[in-house]
């Protein structure tokens, strides 16, 4: 099982900066803050530097794993059920991430579905799956892919349904500056990938 749902390993890049890294990152943050425009030398704007670093910190948590995520509980399917059909769906899920290819927010509403293998999950740890994947640089197509098959890895569910719904700011901010959209994204994995009454089943339940 990938080390993604442990606390990273001594030899991944590293997010445990020293004093004189955060000093350092600091000082750049400075640099390209003044060079924008903002003034470093009012009370309000002060740390905003150290600030402004934090929050990408914050941001990003996702890297540094959930090993939270390992909680599983058996499956309450009977018997002799084959239980294909018995999904579990949770959502809206509220999720903010980073765009990578303009460090901007985007920022929805993820519904993820799924049907147990021997395993399911405790229901707050779908909302610990989606965070753990959005808190990162990433792009939405990317986000529902990794959240479909971190639920498989990690609860061998036997079929993954997920559907992302977000508003990017690069696209707000800047650009077409196109306000008040929506981009919409699904994923199928396993039994919802065969089974059409399935999925119908999965889209109306979010809608």
């Amino acid at each position: 099982m990938s080390n993604i749902f442990e606390l990273p390993s001594h030899e991944e890049p590293g997010r445990d900066w020293t004093a004189t890294e955060r000093e350092r990152l600091e000082r750049h943050a400075a640099e390209i803050l003044a060079a924008l425009g903002l003034d470093l030398e009012t009370p309000g704007t002060r740390d905003t530097p150290r600030r402004f670093l934090q929050a990408l910190y914050d941001a990003t948590a996702g890297y540094d794993g959930d090993a939270k995520l390992r909680t599983l509980f058996p499956a309450e399917r009977p018997e002799g059920v084959e239980g294909r059909h018995a999904q579990i769906v949770e959502g809206p899920i509220g999720f903010y991430a980073l765009c990578e290819h303009h460090a901007l927010p985007f920022h929805g509403r993820a519904h993820v579905g799924y049907v147990a293998g021997d395993d399911i999950l405790g229901i707050s740890k779908l909302t610990r799956l989606v965070r753990l994947y959005a808190r990162r640089f990433t792009v939405q197509e990317r986000l529902a892919e990794e959240i479909a098959d971190g639920l498989v890895e990690l609860a061998g569910a036997r079929g993954v349904a997920v559907r992302l719904e977000a508003a990017h700011m690069c696209t707000a901010m800047r650009g077409v500056e196109e306000d008040g959209s929506l981009t919409v994204t699904t994923v199928w994995r396993g039994f919802y990938d065969e089974d059409p009454t399935l999925r119908s089943e999965f889209l109306t339940l979010t809608r």
